[in-house]
């Protein structure tokens, strides 16, 4: 993951199939860095890698401290912020909780690229004020409070997912034009609309403004724009052929996709 070192640290986990789970989810998101205050012999190996399926080296790496709070506070000890994850208020609980979207925001803002330690509770009873205590401040996932606990691979999917979103750099699905060249191209295919005779006396400019616009909200692609340019240009061609003359046999290679 790009400009984050961002370590997953599980207190007391008792579900073998649930650190699974986490891997999985943790390797789907691009981090690698698992810890666990626990027992590596607790746990069913086989369970895991069942449920981790790709993901069984983030296991087999896995770092393992006591699990008490001692050993919670030397899985996070070379981390610079540790974040508890917890749904419940209490005194001792922190004065908020931030929701994920924020944590990252503020993660990212102090651009120190400094390491970042998640830390999720047992699957029953979540973190206690003493572990809570340890980390530097709270993420809450909201819910519906009706019933408001979640999976614990889920929730380390839910917070991952936004960190990952808010670091990653790669450019996804495509680019949109920008106005500029949306401008030129609603010029063109305006010129295309006056060929046929639509605009002989005039609204030109205000229908040329409204495809602007509607282009704009739609927010296109290089490749759907130009293929917006090639069907104007088509109208007005065959439009403005001779009555009964086919087109040129080249206007078929021109304008296919």
């Amino acid at each position: 993951m790009k400009y984050l070192s961002c370590a997953v640290v599980l207190c007391r986990p008792e579900e073998s199939r649930n650190v699974g789970s986490v891997c999985r989810a943790m390797k789907n998101m691009g981090f690698y860095d698992l810890r666990i205050a626990g027992n590596r012999e607790d746990f069913d190996e086989n369970q895991v890698k069942t449920l981790a399926l790709g993901a069984f080296d983030i296991w087999e790496k896995a770092s393992f401290f006591s699990p008490d709070v001692a050993g919670l506070a030397e899985a996070v000890s070379d981390c610079s912020l540790a974040a508890g994850t917890t749904r419940r208020r209490g005194k001792r609980r922190k004065a908020f909780g931030l929701t994920p979207e924020q944590f990252a925001a503020n993660v990212k803002a102090s651009g120190s690229g400094a390491k970042v330690a998640l830390v999720f509770g047992n699957e029953r009873t979540g973190l206690t004020d003493e572990e809570l205590d340890v980390c530097s401040l709270s993420v809450s996932i909201p819910t519906n409070p009706d019933f408001g606990s979640l999976n614990l691979s889920h929730a380390v999917q839910v917070i991952l997912y936004v960190l990952s979103r808010a670091f990653d750099t790669t450019p996804r699905g495509y680019e949109p034009v920008s106005l500029s060249r949306l401008k030129s191209s609603v010029a063109v295919m305006a010129e295309d609309i006056k060929r046929i005779g639509l605009y002989k006396y005039a609204g030109g400019e205000d229908n040329a403004r409204f495809l602007e616009e509607i282009f704009a909200r739609a927010v296109l692609s290089e490749k759907e724009l130009r293929r917006l340019e090639k069907l104007f240009h088509k109208i007005s061609y065959i439009k403005t052929l001779p009555s009964g003359e086919p087109p040129e046999p080249a206007f078929f290679t021109e304008f296919s996709e």
